[in-house]
């Protein structure tokens, strides 16, 4: 009697589970697939504000500055920047462009205030990394760069990310702090961004400018689709076990 009665009871208590987690389980993935599309949204309009600023024309360096007062985005904006080059303080990005390694030569320029700004001025082979081996790029005199502008990182992006190597004058990920320690520069006399240089060309070709990419992955649709489509799922296995279940 008492075994017969436990069967019984273990069919509803099966039903009242359903009852209670199907729905919080659904409720969950109509959540997540409405974040995604939250996220799409946003991301959608971040790539728009990306493309007008990379494609504005040219502000100066006051202009940037100004924005940063305000907490405006800079990054990818089109700027410029009249200096010299400090071509000692040379400082190299270890990086790899068109399947070929090499480096980002990050080079201080010296502005007419008497401030610092650290340009990439583009990408050399690995065997060209010391400045000694291709004297043409070592340009003197008064420059006029065009490019876009990017912030200061705070911190390493990632923990999978190595060290720089200080030594070395290798870095794999972009320490201003760094940089302007290792060039002998003080730190409140550089200004808190870096300019990526356009593809204009420089003579003897190096280094190659133009390496800027601006590549945010936007997958928020498929991942909306797949929460939703999941949701939809679930609502047809509970209506079938359902239907199963009355007939």
């Amino acid at each position: 009697m008492v075994e017969a009665t436990q069967k019984a009871t273990r069919p509803q208590t099966r039903v009242w589970i359903a009852i209670v987690l199907v729905p919080a389980a659904l409720a969950v993935l109509l959540a997540l697939g409405t974040w995604q599309v939250q996220r799409l949204i946003w991301k959608e309009d971040l790539l728009v504000a990306i493309a007008q600023r990379s494609h504005a024309d040219p502000v100066g360096v006051p202009e940037i500055e100004a924005m940063l007062a305000v907490s405006e985005p800079i990054e990818y904006r089109t700027a410029f920047a009249v200096g010299e080059f400090v071509n000692a303080g040379e400082q190299h990005f270890f990086a790899t462009f068109n399947g070929q390694s090499g480096f980002y030569v990050y080079t201080p320029l010296a502005l007419a205030d008497g401030r610092f700004l650290f340009v990439n001025r583009g990408f050399v082979p690995y065997d060209l990394k010391e400045p000694v081996t291709r004297p043409e790029s070592l340009l003197e005199g008064e420059q006029r760069i065009t490019g876009l502008a990017r912030g200061k990182l705070e911190q390493k992006p990632s923990m999978v990310v190595p060290d720089n190597d200080e030594q070395a004058n290798i870095y794999y990920w972009k320490d201003l702090d760094q940089m302007t320690a290792s060039a002998g520069l003080a730190a409140d006399n550089v200004l808190p961004f870096f300019l990526d240089a356009d593809a204009t060309p420089v003579p003897g070709g190096l280094p190659k400018g133009g390496v800027t990419v601006i590549d945010l992955p936007n997958n928020h649709l498929q991942y909306a689709i797949t929460w939703y489509g999941l949701a939809l799922a679930l609502v047809a296995v509970g209506l079938f076990a359902w239907m199963r279940r009355k007939s």
